[in-house]
C-alpha cells in the first residue's frame, strides 16, 4: 500500500476517479496503483505527480526502499 500517495490525495480531497480521469487512465488502475499492486510507468507517474503535486520520482523511491 502506498500510504503516502492516498494521503496526499486524500488532503486534496480527490477521488481515484479525479485523478484517473485526468490521467486519462482507468479508476482501477489508478487504485492498483495507490494500493502497490502496480508501479506506473514514468509517464503515469510524471502524470498523477503533477495533479498532486510531488516528485514524480517518489513512486521509484518507495520501491527502492522495500527492496532494502
Amino acid at each position: 500500500m502506498r500510504d503516502w500517495l492516498l494521503k496526499i490525495r486524500q488532503s486534496q480531497n480527490k477521488t481515484h476517479e479525479d485523478v484517473a480521469t485526468n490521467c486519462r487512465i482507468t479508476r482501477q488502475f489508478y487504485s492498483m496503483i495507490e494500493s502497490g499492486e502496480r508501479t506506473p510507468s514514468v509517464h503515469t507517474a510524471k502524470k498523477i505527480a503533477k495533479i498532486l503535486g510531488f516528485n514524480w520520482t517518489k513512486f521509484y523511491e518507495d520501491e527502492d526502499s522495500k527492496a532494502v
